[in-house]
């Protein structure tokens, strides 16, 4: 664990801008005292990406650590797991509580660590508090034991049971630093799991923060271990030693992650990368349409796995679109501050600046041209770069097929509705997509026709991101299984079918009379009887 004497780097709330911070030093050793790590273990700075002055030395857990975390995971397991399922789900209805009266603490939290704007953070407690709520009411519905039919109607009985598989590991990301690290913590935590949690390193104080608001809730100690370190060391020894795993990342380590866990023989859950593209048919409001793009496009800085990268606008309309979303991006307001003043924050790392950068410049060497944005904001601080829209993008440029995940979005001119779908359709990653038209069943058969593990009609991302019931995935390069839904509890479930069989000692309560006639036939008899009983159940339309 943390040592008390260790120092705590903290913003200077004396010359830094981001005075209103609300956590003190010993606030912060307090969390960072979570981290399973050992004696003499390493620290890592985190850096603020809205002025680059630094946060807390970090410590850094090993692979021994990870290991460490699971066997003490799956300790608290069993004693968690035995807790009557009301009891689990009233620790997410408290942390639903926590959440909302603590707001101000982590948005504090998000924004310093991961650079957003506030409005965006706020999110992430909206999504937080709806997931908690939702797997708490529905749990029981979702982990009930489900009746089926047997071949004897009346004779055999089948019920499908699901248990928790025992220890969950969660590998969350950077980008969504609250949400990400509870989505799949919460359902895997009420159907009765242990969890050990690897946030990035970047944003580790807000997923410990998390585990602390867990632990006010009521969730025993133990039951949510916190390891944190890079992905190819942490990330992967947590791979190594969990019963299921959850990732969230790029599709080049959701690869490996699924390999890993193939030769384990494990189930795992990855939500990977997205080249997200959005239709605005012939029929739209246009200035409504263009305040939805700039939402889908420009949300967290763009560092949103399911935000919009590519623009396909009918002609019909594209002047008059592009105009408005023209004028709407120019006027958004960035800078840093913890306030809800600025529309747009800070990328994160200078590697996403560097990706950025890389993909405008690129572009523009092939013909493209810039609508709007294009300029890196070194008076704001070091990572800000203005909400940018790309026009005339071709085929050989970069930022056409590859992932940016930044405030950049090219835009597109297509004829019809059908040449429409053809190009959303025509990338390897199918993680979102969003449709806009007047005509809701229009969109609604257009988005059929969609390859995407989600489609929003007349939303970028938010319709299908916020309804909980309904399962959040990719399909193609951009991973495989679900959050949300009850199949993003299942995931971290095993399935067991019991069959039991009435009638083998007699019925009606006579001895000697049962089954055990049907067994002692001949084979020519009782298939014979069978074939005759198959033939009635068809007959009678029974499953």
């Amino acid at each position: 664990m943390a040592h008390d004497d260790e120092p705590v780097q903290l913003i200077d709330p004396e010359t830094d801008p981001l005075a209103t911070y609300v956590l003190e030093p010993d606030d912060v050793r307090t969390l960072l005292a979570r981290v399973v790590t050992s004696p003499g273990h390493e620290t890592r700075t985190t850096y603020a990406p809205f002025t680059g002055g630094p946060i807390a030395a970090v410590p850094l857990s090993t692979p021994d650590d990870v290991a460490r975390a699971v066997r003490s995971a799956r300790r608290a397991q069993h004693t968690w797991a035995a807790l009557p399922l009301r009891r689990r789900a009233a620790v997410l209805l408290r942390l639903h509580d926590l959440v909302l009266a603590h707001q101000s603490d982590v948005l504090d939290l998000i924004q310093l660590e991961n650079g957003k704007s506030r409005a965006s953070a706020y999110e992430e407690v909206v999504d937080v508090a709806i997931v908690a709520r939702h797997y708490a009411v529905r749990a029981r519905s979702y982990l009930a034991p489900r009746r089926s039919g047997g071949i004897l109607p009346g004779l055999t009985g089948t019920r499908v049971l699901r248990h928790p598989l025992g220890v969950v590991g969660v590998v969350a990301p950077w980008n969504f630093p609250l949400t990400l690290a509870l989505s799949d913590v919460l359902p895997a935590l009420v159907a009765g799991n242990a969890v050990v949690l690897r946030p990035d390193p970047q944003t580790a104080l807000t997923a410990l923060w998390a585990a602390e608001q867990l632990e006010a809730a009521g969730l025993p100690p133990g039951v949510l271990q916190v390891v944190v370190g890079d992905g190819p060391t942490v990330g992967a020894a947590v791979v190594e030693h969990v019963d299921q795993v959850s990732f969230t990342g790029s599709t080049a380590t959701g690869r490996v992650v699924a390999q890993r866990a193939a030769e384990r023989l494990i189930p795992a859950t990855l939500e990977l990368g997205g080249k997200n593209p959005m239709y605005v048919a012939d029929d739209v409001d246009v200035e409504t349409a263009a305040e939805g793009a700039v939402r889908a496009c420009f949300a967290s800085t763009g560092q949103l796995c399911v935000s919009i990268e590519r623009l396909y606008v009918h002609e019909a309309v594209a002047e008059e679109f592009l105009a408005a979303f023209v004028r709407r991006t120019r006027a958004l307001s960035l800078g840093a501050g913890l306030d809800y003043v600025a529309d747009v924050g800070s990328l994160t790392s200078a590697a996403q600046l560097a990706t950025v950068v890389e993909h405008v410049e690129d572009a523009l060497t092939h013909g493209a041209r810039v609508l709007a944005g294009g300029v890196h904001r070194t008076d704001l601080g070091p990572f800000f770069y203005e909400p940018t829209i790309l026009d005339g993008v071709t085929e050989d440029a970069r930022v056409h097929r590859e992932e940016t995940f930044g405030p950049v979005v090219s835009v597109y001119r297509v004829a019809s509705d059908d040449e429409a779908v053809a190009a959303m359709n025509d990338s390897d990653l199918g993680l979102n997509a969003s449709v806009w038209t007047r005509s809701t069943r229009r969109g609604a058969a257009l988005a059929a026709r969609v390859r995407a593990g989600t489609v929003n009609v007349n939303e970028g991302y938010a319709a299908a991101w916020t309804s909980m019931g309904a399962p959040q995935g990719g399909r193609g390069q951009s991973g495989t299984g679900h959050r949300h839904g009850p199949e993003g509890l299942w995931a971290t479930t095993a399935t067991q079918t019991v069959a039991v069989q009435r009638g083998v000692h007699g019925l009606a309560g006579v001895p000697g009379i049962g089954l055990r006639r049907v067994y002692e036939l001949d084979a020519e008899q009782w298939t014979s009887m069978l074939t005759g009983a198959l033939r009635v159940m068809k007959a009678l339309r029974r499953p």
